[in-house]
C-alpha cells in the first residue's frame, strides 16, 4: 500500500488511496469521516503546492502526517489512522499571535491546540455515527495521551516528528540559530521511539540537516 504515498509530487487520487490503505471500502464511515476533515483542512488560507495545485497547508501536512503513520505502523488502527488525518485539524483557526509572547504563551496555545483539535475530530465522528469508544481513542491520541505507553500515541509522536525531520527541517533551521535549533532536535529525539530513532537515522537528509542532527546526538 505504500507505494502510493512515496511520491508526493504525483497525481494522486486520495480518496482511493486512503479507502486501500485502511483496507476500507469507499462509502464506509471511516471514508466519510476522512472527507469531513480533509474538506475542513482544504480551506486552510495557507496554501502548499502539491501534485500541481495549490491546497490548503493542514490538508498537505495530513497527507503526510497519514503516510508516515502508514510506514511506521502498517497495521494502524482505524482510530490512529483517522488521528493522523485529523491531528492538525483547522489549526490556522487558532494561530499563535493570539497568545502572549513566550514560553508560558506558547506552552497555553499547544496545550490548547491539542484540544481544539480533539474537540473538531470528535464533532465530526460524531456527525457519521462512530461509537464513543472509537471517538475516545481517537481523542486520547489527538490528545498525545500516555505517550511512552499508549502506542498509538507514541506512533502520533513518532510520525510528527519524522514529517518535521523529512518535510519542515530544512526551512526551519534557516529561521533560529544553531544552537537553539540543537536543542529542539535534542527534544525532538526524546520524543521518539527506537523504532522512529532507527528511521530518523535513515533519512537522506541535506548536509547541514545532518550536520545539525550530529550535533544533537552528541550532546
Amino acid at each position: 500500500m505504500l507505494q502510493f504515498f512515496e511520491r508526493m509530487n504525483e497525481k494522486t487520487d486520495w480518496e482511493r488511496v486512503t479507502a486501500v490503505a485502511a483496507g476500507l471500502e469507499s462509502g464506509d464511515r471511516f471514508l466519510d469521516a476522512i472527507r469531513r476533515v480533509d474538506a475542513t483542512n482544504a480551506e486552510d488560507p495557507n496554501r502548499q503546492e502539491s501534485e500541481g495545485s495549490s491546497i490548503g497547508y493542514e490538508l498537505y501536512f495530513s497527507r503526510l502526517l497519514f503516510a508516515q503513520t502508514l510506514e511506521l505502523r502498517p497495521d494502524a488502527s482505524e482510530a490512529l489512522l483517522i488521528a493522523s488525518r485529523s491531528q492538525h485539524i483547522a489549526r490556522w483557526k487558532m494561530p499563535r499571535t493570539d497568545y502572549p509572547e513566550g514560553r508560558a504563551g506558547y506552552l497555553k496555545w499547544r496545550a490548547d491546540l491539542k484540544v481544539f483539535h480533539a474537540d473538531e475530530t470528535a464533532s465530526i465522528l460524531e456527525a457519521v455515527g462512530y461509537e464513543r469508544s472509537t471517538i475516545d481513542a481517537v481523542r486520547a491520541i489527538n490528545l498525545k495521551k500516555d505517550l511512552k505507553k499508549n502506542a498509538d500515541s507514541q506512533s502520533i509522536e513518532d510520525a510528527l516528528c519524522l514529517v518535521f525531520l523529512k518535510d519542515q527541517f530544512a526551512a526551519f533551521r534557516h529561521k533560529t540559530s544553531e544552537e537553539k535549533m540543537v536543542r529542539i532536535l535534542q527534544k525532538t529525539w526524546a520524543k521518539m521511539s527506537p523504532a522512529a530513532h532507527e528511521a530518523a537515522l535513515a533519512l537522506d537528509l541535506g548536509a547541514e540537516e545532518a550536520r545539525l542532527v550530529g550535533l544533537a546526538l552528541e550532546g
